[in-house]
C-alpha cells in the first residue's frame, strides 16, 4: 500500500502563489509517476499536472500551463506543485495521484486526502 501525505494549501489571493507538497514512503516512491488533480465545487475532478518515475517528462492542464510547475525530489520521496499568478478559478481541492510504473494523466492508483486551495478576487 502507498501512503500520499500532502501539505501546503490554504487561502490566498488572486496573484499571488502557493506551493503543494506530497510525501510518500520511500519503499515504493522510485516506481510511481506522479501527479496533481482537482475539484472544483459541483465540478468533475480534472487533470492538473503529472511527471514521470525519474522527472524527465512533465504534463499540464491547458488551463494551468506556464504558471504551474510540477517536480519531484526522489532523494526526499516527494512531489511538488508550485503554483503561480493563481486565479479564483483555481479554487479546489487538490488531489495528489499515483500510478506503479505509469504517469496519472487520466486514472490513479493510489489518492492523497486532498488539500484545499482558495483563491479569493
Amino acid at each position: 500500500q502507498v501512503e500520499l501525505v500532502e501539505s501546503g494549501g490554504g487561502l490566498v489571493q488572486a496573484g499571488g502563489s502557493l506551493r503543494l507538497s506530497c510525501a510518500t514512503s520511500g519503499r515504493n516512491y522510485i516506481t510511481l509517476g506522479m501527479g496533481w488533480f482537482r475539484q472544483a465545487p459541483g465540478k468533475e475532478r480534472e487533470f492538473v499536472a503529472a511527471i514521470t518515475l525519474n522527472g524527465d517528462y512533465t504534463w499540464y492542464a491547458d488551463s494551468v500551463k506556464g504558471r504551474f510547475t510540477i517536480s519531484r525530489d526522489n532523494a526526499k520521496y516527494t512531489m511538488y506543485l508550485q503554483m503561480n499568478s493563481l486565479k479564483p478559478e483555481d479554487t479546489g481541492v487538490y488531489y495528489c495521484a499515483a500510478r506503479r510504473l505509469a504517469t496519472p494523466r487520466y486514472r490513479a492508483d493510489y489518492w492523497g486526502q486532498g488539500p484545499q486551495v482558495t483563491v479569493s478576487s
